[in-house]
C-alpha cells in the first residue's frame, strides 16, 4: 500500500466517468470544478465513503451494530486510504452548544465509546456501579479464598423508622429462619422489638455457605455447591429487588459486606443511575445536559465591578451605576439612603473607603433585617414605611428574570459577565456523564485536551469486546 499518496482507480460514483486520480497524503488538497463536475462525488461519495466503510468493517460485530454501515462506492480500487472524517459543506453552526467535535461528528463516536465500554460511577460517592447478572455475581463470590464463610443476605429495609413487624412476618411466611437486624443476626421467631422512632436496617438471611472449591474445580461436589450458591443468590436478588449482600463472616469479629446489584444502582448511598446511552453524554439534549446551565457550560452573573465601576465616586455622586440614583426624590435613592443611615454607611466618602461588610450590605442586601424608610415626595408630603433591603445585585437579577422587555434585558446584561457554571464546572454535562470513564479517563478530560495527547492512550486500549468483557465479566468486583 502506498504511504505517500491515495490512489483512486476507476471511480464511477454518480456522474464520475471511470476516472483515475492520485492525491498526495499529509497535504491540504482542494478539489475544484464546475457545478456538477463530480467534486462531491469524488471527495465524499467515493474517497470518504470507502474510508468510513473500511473503518467500520475493522470493528467487532458488537460495535458494528451501533454504527451505520455505508455502501461500497462504485470504484475499482483505492489504495493508501486511512479512516476519514467528513466535514460537510454547510455554514458555521450558530448553536452556542456546538463545538468542533460536534460539528465534525467526532464527538458522536466518542459518546458511543463511553456509552458502550465506559465504566459508570456513582456521582455522589464515586464508586463504580455496574449491572451484574446472577451468574456474574456467583463468579465473583467463587473467587473468594477457599474456606471463606459467607451469608447470603437479601436487603428488605434500609435505614427506615418503624417497628417493621410486618417485615418479620413476611420473612417467616417465606420460610426463612434468620434475619440480620442492624448488623446482628436473630432467629426470626425471636421476639424482636425495635424503636419505632429510630432508623433500622433489616436483611433476610437466605443461606449460609462455605467456599470449599476453586472456581475452576469441575468436580461433581463443586458443581453441587455452585448450584446451591446460584439458587441462593437468585432468591436474594428477587427478595432484595435486584440487590444482594454477601456477608463474609470468616473473621467473626470483623465481618465484611460485599454488595452486588443487577441494576445501575449504588447501594452505598442509594443513588439510582439511568441506563447509560450515547445521549447521556450529549450536552445538546436535555437528557445529557447540565440541568443548571442547559448544556452551555456558562452562566450569566452580575459583576460587582460593573455595578460599581468607579470606586472614587461617593454614593451621593452615583457610584452605583446599576440603579438610577440621580433623582434624589426617587424610590431607589431614598431606599439606598435609608439603608446607609440604618447601617451607618457614609454617603459622602469614596466607596473604596467603605468596608467589605458595608459593600456587601449595599450590593447583596440586609437579609431579614427591616429598614425604616422616611422620605418627602415631590408634593412635599412625608412618607414612612418599613421594608427589607433587597440589595442592588439581587434586585438587578430579579428584574432581568422577570422582565418581558428585550430592551430592559439588554440594558441589564451590561452589568453581567459569563462565568463557568458552578454545577458542572463548565463541562456542560449532567453528573452521571461526568462520573463515567474509559480506562480511568472521563469524557470531559478527553474533550478538553488536544487529539495528539490521546493517541498513545487510544493505542493502549484493548479490543472493544475484550474491554467490555473486562468491565462486566465475572472477575470484576462490584
Amino acid at each position: 500500500m502506498s504511504l505517500d499518496k491515495i490512489i483512486v482507480r476507476g471511480a464511477r460514483e454518480h456522474n464520475l466517468k471511470n476516472i483515475d486520480v492520485e492525491i498526495p497524503r499529509d497535504k491540504l488538497v482542494v478539489i475544484t470544478g464546475l457545478s456538477g463536475s463530480g467534486k462531491s462525488s469524488l471527495a465524499f461519495d467515493t474517497i470518504f465513503a470507502e474510508g468510513q466503510r473500511r473503518y467500520v468493517e475493522s470493528l467487532s460485530a458488537y460495535a458494528r451494530q451501533f454504527l451505520g454501515q455505508m455502501e461500497k462506492p462504485d470504484v475499482d480500487n483505492i489504495e493508501g486510504l486511512s479512516p476519514a472524517v467528513s466535514i460537510d459543506q454547510k455554514g458555521v453552526s450558530q448553536n452556542p452548544r456546538s463545538t468542533v467535535g460536534t460539528v465534525t461528528e467526532i464527538y458522536d463516536y466518542l459518546r458511543l465509546l463511553f456509552a458502550r465500554v465506559g465504566t459508570p460511577h456513582c456521582p455522589v460517592c464515586g464508586r463504580p456501579v455496574m449491572p451484574q447478572s446472577a451468574e456474574q455475581i456467583v463468579g465473583n463470590v467463587l473467587t473468594m479464598p477457599t474456606g471463606t464463610r459467607i451469608q447470603v443476605l437479601a436487603p428488605l429495609v434500609q435505614d427506615r423508622k418503624g417497628h417493621h413487624q410486618s417485615v418479620f412476618d413476611d420473612v417467616r411466611k417465606a420460610g426463612f429462619v434468620r434475619v440480620r437486624v442492624n448488623g446482628e443476626v436473630h432467629q426470626v421467631d425471636d421476639k424482636i422489638e425495635l424503636d419505632r422512632y429510630k432508623n433500622h436496617t433489616i436483611e433476610a438471611v437466605v443461606d449460609r455457605l462455605v467456599i470449599r472449591h476453586a472456581p475452576d474445580d469441575m468436580s461433581e461436589e463443586a458443581a453441587s455447591d455452585r448450584s446451591r450458591l446460584t439458587d441462593s443468590i437468585e432468591t436474594a436478588l428477587l427478595l432484595g429487588k435486584g440487590i444482594v449482600i454477601i456477608n463474609d463472616v470468616t473473621d467473626a469479629a470483623n465481618p465484611t459486606d460485599h454488595l452486588y446489584s443487577e441494576h445501575l444502582y449504588c447501594p452505598y448511598d442509594g443513588t439510582s443511575i439511568p441506563p447509560i446511552e450515547p445521549r447521556t453524554f450529549s450536552f445538546n439534549t436535555p437528557y445529557g445536559a447540565c440541568p443548571e446551565c442547559q448544556g452551555l457550560g456558562i452562566q450569566k452573573e452580575i459583576d460587582p465591578d460593573l455595578v460599581v465601576p468607579n470606586k472614587e465616586l461617593t454614593l451621593t455622586d452615583g457610584a452605583i451605576t446599576g440603579w438610577p440614583t440621580e433623582d434624589k426624590a426617587g424610590y431607589y435613592w431614598q431606599l439606598l439612603k435609608a439603608t446607609a443611615q440604618h447601617f451607618d454607611i457614609p454617603l459622602d466618602v469614596p466607596v473604596r473607603q467603605l468596608s467589605q461588610q458595608q459593600m456587601r450590605i449595599l450590593l447583596y442586601g440586609s437579609g431579614n433585617e427591616s429598614i425604616d424608610v422616611r422620605y418627602r415626595n415631590r408634593e412635599g408630603a412625608t412618607r414612612h414605611y418599613g421594608t427589607k433591603y433587597e440589595g442592588v445585585i439581587p434586585n438587578l437579577w430579579r428584574r432581568f428574570r422577570e422582565s418581558t422587555s428585550d430592551y430592559v434585558r439588554e440594558k441589564l446584561e451590561e452589568y453581567m459577565v459569563d462565568r463557568p457554571c458552578r454545577t458542572c464546572e463548565g463541562t456542560r454535562l449532567q453528573p452521571v456523564a461526568r462520573a463515567a470513564d474509559v480506562a480511568g479517563v472521563p469524557i470531559v478530560t478527553v474533550t478538553k485536551q488536544a487529539v495528539v495527547k490521546h493517541l498513545d492512550r487510544a493505542r493502549g486500549l484493548e479490543d472493544l469486546e475484550l474491554t467490555l468483557n473486562h468491565i462486566s465479566g465475572p472477575t470484576r468486583p462490584y
